[in-house]
């Protein structure tokens, strides 16, 4: 049976009181200490100027998640007359170079105070982000729970994402009533986040009787995860489960699923980017772990207001999750405030 049916007993359970993530623009849980010599001093930041400035260096504005995340940090800036924040990012999410060279630009512009950063190559970034700390700019890493960045950073914005991606596994378990499942992981591309996410996941189905038959890069993308997808079937006709990385791969996994007739796997992914919670509401995938990347944005944008300020030490900041399924999906699209975009119809 598929797991969408089997998912309106653990509706209390698996999600956040509305107030829970519905929470006041600017407040954020008490930072917690990075790795030893990841912890960048606050004291070095300088603002030389009037006001503050927010550079926001997404990977690839092609994910509506980070432009989610970038729209937080806009809300951030337009609530107070002394803020403005602008955005670079190359179109495509591959383009390691065009964010290369951005972190450059920014770092050099006099009118830039902070830098928030989404990294998919810590090392490649490290050397232009040791550069950005040593020019006096903030830099908070966001959509990440890395305690050890290659090069000392102020602080880092996310979600513990190990935890959040076994929590996940350990639930679809509970809801398959502890039955077999054969498993396809697609992964993203390599780098810490496709390490923690596939990392967590598979610690939640460790010793339980899912197993994991074939994983695939799925290249963080729709289209190239609906490409990955296709294959992992074709060549694993015995799946009953795809786990993606992210929630553009499950949803291209959902695309592959209907192409070959095989509608009866359970799809989970993680993000809560709103195309899919919308396709969880229509029947689609099962199930993802949503991280709110708006509420995410304004805690990054209000933490690097906070070190240029001198309110904070610095540190990770962790942000809220739930479980979204068939049994709560309408509860989360009937928050368009805390979406972007905004879901395609009221509900």
């Amino acid at each position: 049976m598929k797991l969408a049916r089997l998912l309106m007993a653990s509706v209390a359970a698996s999600s956040f009181a509305a107030a829970a993530l519905a929470d006041d623009l600017c407040s954020y849980d008490p930072p917690l200490p990075l790795a030893a010599g990841a912890q960048a001093d606050p004291a070095a930041i300088r603002n030389d100027a009037e006001g503050i400035t927010i550079a926001y260096l997404p990977m690839g504005t092609e994910f509506n998640y980070h432009v989610a995340l970038g729209e937080g940090i806009k809300q951030v800036a337009d609530s107070r007359d002394d803020v403005e924040m602008f955005l670079l990012s190359p179109y495509s999410g591959s383009d390691l170079a065009g964010q290369m060279g951005m972190l450059q630009d920014v770092t050099a512009r006099a009118d830039v105070d902070a830098i928030v950063l989404i990294s998919f190559d810590e090392a490649a970034l490290a050397p232009l982000v040791k550069e950005a700390v040593a020019a006096g700019k903030a830099v908070v890493i966001v959509n990440s729970d890395i305690p050890n960045f290659p090069t000392p950073v102020h602080g880092v914005v996310g979600v513990n994402q190990r935890a959040v991606n076994k929590a996940l596994a350990e639930w679809a378990i509970q809801q398959a009533g502890g039955e077999g499942r054969r498993v396809g992981i697609l992964d993203g591309e390599p780098g810490y986040l496709a390490t923690e996410r596939a990392g967590g996941f598979t610690d939640g189905i460790t010793g339980s009787t899912w197993e994991v038959k074939a994983r695939i890069n799925g290249g963080w993308s729709v289209e190239k995860g609906n490409t990955a997808a296709m294959d992992l079937l074709q060549a694993n006709p015995d799946l009953q489960v795809i786990y993606a990385s992210n929630d553009y791969m499950a949803l291209g996994a959902t695309l592959a699923t209907k192409a070959l007739g095989r509608e009866d796997l359970t799809i989970l992914g993680y993000d809560g980017d709103t195309g899919a919670l919308e396709d969880i509401a229509a029947g689609g995938m099962d199930a993802t772990s949503d991280t709110s990347p708006v509420i995410m944005g304004r805690k990054a944008a209000c933490f690097a207001i906070d070190l240029i300020e001198g309110k904070t030490p610095g540190g990770y900041v962790n942000t809220p999750t739930r479980i979204v399924h068939a049994g709560n999906a309408v509860e989360v699209l009937q928050k368009p405030e805390d979406l972007f975009p905004k879901p395609s119809k009221a509900y």
